[in-house]
């Protein structure tokens, strides 16, 4: 049973399970039905996969990450490498930033995030082979930063229908760490058909408009219904949710660095977003290449 506890929420205040925030639901139970776990993903919009990766390979990995990472010097000294804890000394400790190709491809990494635990779920969920985009995205988020409510597919909707997200968290993630918060059934909820079909079509490198929708998650509940939900996780556990799932992060409000990593999943057999696959993917070109159009501006021509 979670106690009740302070978090930050967007600009919110608020308890972690509370009217305005509840509980993720796992589906360690339906992992051998696929065809119920199929319509649970259709339901809901996410998957919670409790202890999906070998905990032990993914401290290895957290390790390794941390000590490349360490050449930056935003580690504290004094404690633990593998506890991740802030260097508060260092100038701009905090904020979020994502590890260089160069840090996602070490070994230990990649043995997590292309294994064959989570191939093998999308073998499975898929009923055939998949593939995992090249690029990886990795994120270091420090006291005081979290992430805005958004949909994947403003940055990677070119390809395949069937293109998931994974996101691992590399150690456990407590509350006060700023977990990944879902908003649970976004992406079929009557109220948001107009934000998919505006908001949740655009492309960030040819519209040119900042990707987040809002970065106060519970207007998006307070104007268009819906809930949301978060959990403490675990080293070892996955959420999974596709490209139109509305999803955020809490803040985090403690003193160690999360570092988690997105990675993406999809039919081999399919076309894929030719910005996150080859040798050396291009990745996003245009978003930031000259001035952007304000999210407020557009949702005001989107009505939303």
């Amino acid at each position: 049973m979670t106690t009740a506890q302070n978090i930050r929420f967007g600009r919110r205040d608020l308890e972690a399970v509370s009217t305005a925030l509840t509980q993720l639901r796992d589906c360690n139970g339906l992992l051998d039905d696929m065809p119920a776990l199929r319509a649970r993903m259709a339901e809901d919009g996410y998957l919670l996969v409790r202890g999906l990766y070998r905990p032990d390979q993914v401290m290895a990995a957290r390790l390794a990450l941390f000590q490349e990472f360490a050449k930056q010097d935003i580690f504290d000294p004094a404690a633990p490498l593998i506890e991740g804890r802030v260097n508060r000394q260092r100038t701009g400790h905090g904020g979020a930033f994502l590890g260089g190709q160069e840090a996602t491809a070490l070994p230990a990494f990649r043995q997590v995030i292309e294994g064959p635990e989570i191939m093998g779920f999308f073998l499975r969920f898929l009923g055939q082979p998949a593939l995992t985009f090249d690029y990886k995205w990795m994120r270091l988020v420090g006291p005081g930063d979290g992430t805005g409510a958004h949909m994947d597919n403003v940055y990677m909707g070119r390809g395949s229908a069937q293109l998931y997200t994974v996101w691992t968290p590399l150690g456990d993630v407590p509350y006060e760490q700023g977990p990944l918060a879902i908003l649970v059934g976004s992406h079929r909820l009557p109220s948001y058909a107009r934000v998919r079909e505006t908001y949740g079509q655009m492309d960030v490198d040819i519209d040119r408009v900042a990707g987040w929708f809002s970065d106060d998650p519970l207007e998006l509940t307070e104007r268009f219904g819906g809930q949301w939900a978060s959990s403490a996780f675990a080293a070892g556990d996955a959420l999974i949710f596709g490209m139109h799932t509305m999803h955020a992060s809490l803040t985090n409000l403690s003193d160690h660095y999360r570092i988690t990593s997105d990675t993406r999943y999809q039919p081999a057999a399919d076309p894929a977003d030719e910005r996150w696959v080859g040798e050396r993917p291009k990745a996003h070109y245009g978003w930031q290449a000259g001035p952007q159009v304000p999210m407020q501006q557009k949702r005001q021509e989107w009505g939303v």
